[in-house]
């Protein structure tokens, strides 16, 4: 049978608290990460289909456009270009926007339950 003594030498009663606190945290974040495995998987699939069409749709807008305006308004420069690096830039511009907004969601998720 092991001494008492040694238990007290090896934890500290003040640590005891704090050492079962971080142990049963690190439980539920486990169980919580298990729970949510499979809808995370395509939760992951879904941003990349969001992201995906961000950049896309104005990028495909500008390009159409810029067709209309060559064919009926032709000019020295090409307007389908320019549309295009618009319609990217924007797009760009708004899959930035989406990816803060979900780290920004990820992050106070995490925070809660720390």
């Amino acid at each position: 049978m092991p001494d008492r003594n040694v238990k007290s030498q090896l934890t500290p009663p003040s640590q005891e608290p704090q050492f079962s606190k971080k142990v049963g945290d690190i439980e539920r974040r486990k169980l919580k990460a298990m729970k949510n495995q499979h809808s995370e998987l395509w939760i992951g699939f879904a941003m990349v289909g969001v992201v995906g069409w961000a950049v896309a749709t104005p990028t495909l807008l500008g390009i159409a456009l810029g067709v209309w305006i060559d064919s009926h308004h032709p000019g020295k420069y090409s307007w389908t270009l320019m549309l295009l690096m618009l319609g990217l830039m924007l797009g760009c511009w708004n899959a930035g926007y989406w990816v803060a907004k979900e780290s920004a969601t990820i992050r106070r998720e995490n925070e809660k339950d720390s």
